[in-house]
């Protein structure tokens, strides 16, 4: 004989409610019923998952490793029961990863865009660094990912959709000084003891490096930042400089005080946006349709971004 998901749910409802009386009430059946389902998981388990007392239970060793696993069955039968639902009633589902840099920027666009076109699409989001999302990539946990390219992935197809300038950004005053000896700035210009960055791990960082020319491990540069957020606030309080994306300019300058940005001399460094996904998935239709959405959603924040923050020419403003 083997457990049935009944006994798990009624065997979840008693941890919760601690009690076999108030488990029997949530669950719509008797305490009876409901104590003898839980006295068969038991048997089948080799051992007591509680510790029954007057008005009360404590779970056992043994109950705290079948109350995780239970928790990871249901969830996984709940899941396969909506699946079957959507397929029903013709929704359609989409798993889409974002990294941290982009994901603030462009989501809320994104999503209000992607389900005006379409109300039976579930999108299911998951914002991650890159290199975890090629992972999940690759395990079929996601369909698609949104990202700075090259992904660095293998077995993937990717599109790139548009072209992300960077800026740079700190304090009013650490801008002027570097503007009234340097009218037009490159990258190169910065100083290693100036520069603040997110911190290891964000491909970000291994994109401001190679524009300023640095390397990674470099002595003297700040890395400890784990948001745009926070290196934002950083910067605008005087503590350093930063190389600040477009998508992320007109966000981050209404929400910090004090934050400056100045377009950078010449031709301005960019990194390119794109979505991946595997090669071995079908991308009819629905992957051309998602670019077009993301491209379009993309270029209307950078386009708000040039009109307010100076067009990418690399004249500074501001």
């Amino acid at each position: 004989m083997r457990f049935t998901l009944r006994q798990l749910h009624y065997f979840k409802s008693l941890c919760e409610q601690r009690n076999f009386g108030r488990a029997a009430e949530a669950c719509h059946v008797s305490q009876p019923a409901l104590s003898v389902q839980i006295k068969t998981l038991e048997d089948l388990m080799g051992g007591a998952l509680v510790e029954r007392r007057a008005r009360d239970v404590v779970l056992t060793p043994l109950g705290r490793q079948v109350l995780s696993q239970a928790n990871h069955i249901l969830q996984a039968s709940e899941g396969l029961e909506r699946l079957a639902q959507d397929q029903g009633s013709g929704r359609r589902s989409l798993s889409f990863g974002v990294i941290p840099t982009i994901a603030p920027y462009l989501l809320p666009g994104l999503l209000a865009q992607l389900r005006a076109r379409d109300l039976q699409l579930h999108v299911d989001i998951r914002e991650a660094r890159t290199e975890r999302l090629l992972q999940a990539l690759q395990a079929g946990q996601l369909d698609v990912a949104l990202m700075a390219l090259p992904s660095g992935g293998s077995d993937l197809i990717e599109e790139e959709l548009f072209r992300d300038h960077f800026l740079l950004a700190g304090s009013n005053m650490r801008l002027a000084q570097m503007q009234l000896s340097q009218p037009e700035i490159s990258p190169q210009d910065l100083r290693k003891e100036q520069l603040m960055l997110l911190e290891d791990g964000h491909c970000l960082t291994d994109q401001a490096l190679e524009v300023c020319g640095m390397q990674r491990g470099s002595a003297g540069i700040n890395m400890g930042a784990g948001s745009l957020a926070t290196l934002s606030r950083l910067v605008a309080a005087g503590f350093g400089l930063t190389l600040m994306p477009e998508l992320a300019v007109q966000s981050e300058c209404s929400a910090s005080e004090g934050l400056c940005v100045a377009r950078f001399g010449g031709t301005e460094p960019f990194r390119r946006i794109g979505l991946v996904r595997r090669a071995s998935t079908d991308g009819s239709g629905w992957f051309q349709d998602l670019a077009m959405v993301v491209r379009e959603t993309g270029e209307q924040v950078l386009a708000k971004a040039r009109k307010n923050y100076g067009p990418a020419t690399g004249a500074p403003v501001k």
